[in-house]
């Protein structure tokens, strides 16, 4: 599945969530082959080389700035993945998601003013993927 399907100016919508299936059976497919029990950067690493694989544009480790509520940049802080310039993937290698792993991501959505993000973790024994939506409208 190339650019040209996933981020068509037409149903943009549904583009997004057609990216977020492409990257939870990557995902899948990752903790399929190497289960659980390595550390966060080799899954963030085989992540985004399936996704490039598959044609996306990814970005590691990419800094993305951070708003106050007035606009002002206030500094940046480092996602996991940033892929088609849409969708932050925070990627983790825990025994379970808590309440600090999804309050992270929904403040790097909150604080960049990136709509669309998902967590993965593949550190449990069954892989995890949530996906949140934050409107700024």
């Amino acid at each position: 599945m190339g650019l040209e399907i996933l981020l068509s100016e037409s149903g943009k919508d549904n583009d997004i969530f057609k990216l977020c299936d492409l990257v939870r059976e990557t995902s899948f497919s990752i903790h399929k082959f190497h289960r659980h029990g390595h550390l966060e950067k080799v899954y963030e690493n085989a992540l985004a080389h399936r996704l490039r694989k598959a044609g996306l544009y990814v970005e590691q480790q990419f800094e993305l700035p951070v708003y106050n509520e007035d606009g002002t940049i206030l500094g940046d802080y480092k996602a996991d993945l940033f892929v088609e310039q849409c969708l932050i993937v925070e990627v983790k290698a825990c025994r379970d998601l808590g309440d600090d792993n999804i309050a992270q991501l929904l403040g790097y959505l909150r604080s960049s003013k990136i709509e669309h993000g998902l967590l993965v973790n593949f550190g449990a024994i069954k892989l995890q993927v949530k996906k949140f939506v934050l409107s700024n409208a």
